[in-house]
């Protein structure tokens, strides 16, 4: 059953779990069209696992998982292809070819999804990492790159197929803070000229104040989420304490 909504993702009563036990449950938010939205917790939380449903790598055991009008859970064959190439993914190593050329990572979307003819699909693939900075490395390899330039090699395959959606793991891990914080500014700068919605995984306090639109918190323990909002607002009057105690990134209590 398809629907109207002014939403780019809609979650609805989700539950997700592995060999008979529950990871998360009772999810339910929403993420808006051209917003930077943030997943975030402690390590172990969930957060990687509700990214993978949310991209369709696993199915939930239960609830929704809406794309605009579509239902990612229950669509199948060529409408659940449909959905897939609405967004854009980009994993926490970067998860680049090591044997084909930034170009050719990029191209690949392009070649699997498309029927362009090859001129149109190297200019398109060379937009997209011209819009990352990575123009003049596209003939590299990826292991010639640094771990910044890896992750913008990535985000540039992500956005070849011009998707609304980009969903990002982890883009700050391992990268030092110069970097981390030059990659924070390309994410905003991607979603405010072209109005991408981003959905970021990452734990990371200083890239959630820089990119955050608004975030969910996840906790382990409760398997559900224990605080949504923007995080300045969350750091200074959330409800629970340890949700305060997380964004002003104050030691443990016990």
């Amino acid at each position: 059953m398809n629907r109207t909504t002014q939403n780019a993702i809609e979650v609805k009563k989700l539950k997700l779990g592995y060999d008979g036990r529950v990871i998360l449950q009772d999810l339910n938010f929403v993420v808006h069209h051209g917003e930077v939205f943030v997943i975030l917790g402690g390590s172990g939380c969930g957060k990687s696992t509700l990214l993978k449903h949310m991209i369709g790598l696993y199915p939930p055991w239960e609830g929704e998982i809406w794309i605009g009008e579509e239902n990612l859970v229950t669509a199948t064959g060529d409408e659940r292809r449909r959905i897939l190439q609405r967004f854009g993914v980009m994993y926490q190593s970067g998860a680049l070819f090591g044997s084909m050329t930034v170009l050719e990572n990029v191209l690949l979307p392009l070649d699997t999804f498309t029927n362009l003819p090859g001129p149109a699909k190297k200019f398109i693939a060379l937009a997209k990492l011209k819009l990352v900075g990575l123009a003049q490395a596209h003939d590299k390899m990826p292991a010639d790159l640094s771990g910044g330039m890896q992750k913008r090699a990535a985000i540039a395959r992500a956005m070849a197929l011009d998707p609304g959606i980009v969903f990002l793991d982890e883009p700050s891990a391992g990268l030092d803070p110069i970097t981390s914080a030059d990659l924070d500014a390309l994410i905003r700068q991607l979603s405010g000229d072209f109005g991408i919605t981003f959905v970021v995984v990452t734990h990371e306090l200083p890239s959630i104040y820089a990119i955050a639109d608004r975030v969910i918190m996840l906790d382990g323990k409760a398997r559900t989420i224990i605080a949504e909002g923007k995080p300045q607002e969350l750091r200074e009057r959330a409800e629970n304490p340890w949700v305060r105690q997380f964004f002003n990134r104050e030691p443990s209590r016990n």
